[in-house]
């Protein structure tokens, strides 16, 4: 089904017609943590993990979920130290809000994100920042909305950047449907590898409503404390694989040596800059209000 027709036609529910907008579509869209079981982008591919060991490699390049849940502001996470897996330790400076470092972090770069020199051009490498940026979502199988809450968590790369026609990082996924007055709450939404990408990047699409049935268990999903917990930003630990795993007939993939548990961010990605959008038609509808509209005022559309 096509975008087009899925937002043309008269078939929307009632439940996702045009009203206020629901706290997932502005925290996503750039308005206005950790589960057992999660879906990691590590190396390019989804893979399915419990307690931080891989269950399952998914291998198509795409998967589809429901977003139940969203963290209502984007996270920051600083390493002093390039990540080495012999030795791998905890964030030296992290923030859940990207505003303040967490109380809990060891050695605090400075007293605000915005200023700190982390979060300048050129900190890190090349012209990147220093400090990077996260969003963590709560989302289920689409084909099993009744089953686990996943924790997603996404790089910068996968939330911020331009939309090229049908594919769009994960705000301007969420600003699209805003535009139209939904949220992603109320359909089957289908996450993509972008394949020209070095290191892993999701765009997202919306693939079909969701059934009255469907949106009413997705909401109760969205209240769990295993959603809850999904979006509460905390330091993860290292992503082991338990065993030798099977997908899809294929041979058995070696099983890596468990590390034990150690503060460290699983995901890889490269830099990526929220968007500065210069014409004013372009922002979103003023109801998206968050921290957010903040950060993207310190970037530029390079």
């Amino acid at each position: 089904m096509s975008n087009v027709t899925l937002f043309g036609s008269g078939q929307v529910p009632a439940f996702a017609k045009k009203g206020e907008l629901s706290a997932i579509a502005k925290a996503l869209s750039g308005g206005s943590g950790a589960s057992g079981k999660r879906v990691s982008i590590k190396g390019g591919v989804f893979r399915l993990l419990v307690n931080g060991q891989q269950v399952a490699a998914i291998e198509d390049r795409f998967l589809d979920v429901v977003i139940v849940r969203a963290a209502p502001n984007i996270g920051r996470t600083f390493y002093a130290k390039a990540y080495d897996p012999e030795a791998a330790t905890g964030p030296d400076c992290w923030s859940a809000d990207g505003e303040t470092p967490d109380k809990s972090s060891a050695r605090p770069q400075s007293t605000a994100c915005v200023s700190c020199d982390q979060n300048k051009g050129g900190s890190g490498q090349g012209s990147s920042r220093a400090c990077k940026y996260s969003q963590r979502l709560a989302v289920t199988l689409a084909n099993d909305i009744s089953g686990d809450v996943l924790q997603l968590q996404l790089p910068a790369m996968s939330i911020f950047g331009k939309e090229e026609g049908e594919n769009r990082p994960l705000q301007a996924y969420a600003r699209y449907l805003v535009a139209q007055g939904y949220g992603p709450e109320t359909l089957v939404t289908r996450m993509r590898f972008d394949t020209k990408a070095e290191s892993p990047k999701l765009y997202f699409k919306p693939m079909r409503w969701l059934t009255e049935e469907e949106y009413a268990e997705a909401q109760r999903q969205g209240d769990t404390e295993d959603a809850k917990r999904a979006v509460t930003m905390t330091v993860a630990a290292v992503d082991k694989v338990a065993a030798p795993i099977k997908i899809d007939g294929a041979p058995p993939r070696a099983a890596k040596p468990a590390a034990a548990p150690v503060a460290v961010e699983d995901d890889e990605e490269e830099e990526a800059k929220p968007i500065v959008r210069k014409n004013k038609a372009e922002e979103p509808a003023p109801a998206v209000k968050a921290s957010l509209a903040k950060l993207a005022a310190e970037w530029d559309d390079e």
